[in-house]
């Protein structure tokens, strides 16, 4: 056998097992996203299923006290009211899609950059509150990267945990969240957060999601409980509408 022979013997052996140590890790990380995917579609199926949801189209709800939200799913039109830190009352009045819309501070309509900024505290308001909201149903969103992360056991309950982190989707792509969820009931108990301008070594924070019920043909969860000293907070004045009244997102 010549030195070339050899030498392409060694090489060709080498570019095997490289190639068979890839696939030994690309097998498990596939295995471990199809499985992250069928546990999303399961947490979907417990809260309804796709064709209800797809069918949902006006939402209401308080934002833990601060600011009641109208959103036409369908149209992206959004109604969001309350009252600043120094009691001046707002509404805002826009679309989520195309961002345009008015907005009325103590019942007079503002213009320029005052409208402007309104109308973005608006929109930002609503990424928010309705990731609180709705965090389950958005688990498979474009720009989302979900990753299995195996079963835990937490107080004699078995969970499938999935985390969240996002590609350049959202107004804090930095975010990472877990999700835990029922392996019995397919719905999400519990979900952590660690945010982009946080430290990295901070501890995410965790809060439960309770009282599952149904609002329309889906399941919704109204109450958090923070894990670490068990302040409550809640989505209040909730519900699935199938109209509105005229008016609603046109009038302040």
């Amino acid at each position: 056998m010549t030195s070339n022979d050899r030498s392409h013997r060694f090489f060709g052996s080498r570019l095997a097992l490289i190639l068979l140590a890839t696939a030994f890790v690309a097998a498990p990380a596939a295995a471990d996203d199809a499985r992250a995917e069928r546990v999303a579609a399961r947490t979907l199926a417990a809260m309804g299923g796709q064709q209800a949801w797809d069918a949902t189209r006006f939402l209401r709800f308080d934002f833990f006290g601060f600011r009641l939200h109208h959103w036409d799913r369908h149209t992206g039109r959004h109604r969001l009211e309350g009252q600043t830190r120094e009691g001046d009352a707002y509404v805002v009045l826009h679309n989520v899609v195309t961002r345009e819309g008015r907005a009325f501070l103590n019942g007079e309509e503002l213009a320029g950059e005052a409208r402007d900024e309104w109308l973005e505290r608006a929109y930002g308001a609503w990424i928010n509150d309705t990731y609180w909201l709705l965090m389950p149903y958005k688990l498979t969103d474009p720009g989302v990267d979900l990753a299995y992360e195996g079963q835990e056991v937490v107080d004699g309950t078995a969970y499938e945990k999935l985390k969240l982190t996002f590609d350049g989707v959202g107004l804090t792509p930095g975010d990472a969240y877990w999700a835990w969820i029922n392996v019995e009931t397919g719905l999400m108990d519990r979900w952590a957060y660690h945010l982009q301008d946080w430290e990295a070594e901070r501890e995410p924070t965790a809060w439960s999601w309770l009282d599952w019920g149904r609002y329309g043909s889906i399941l919704l969860s109204p109450r958090r409980v923070k894990l670490d000293d068990g302040s409550e907070r809640l989505l209040d004045d909730l519900a699935v509408l199938d109209e509105v009244p005229d008016g609603l997102f046109e009038t302040p």
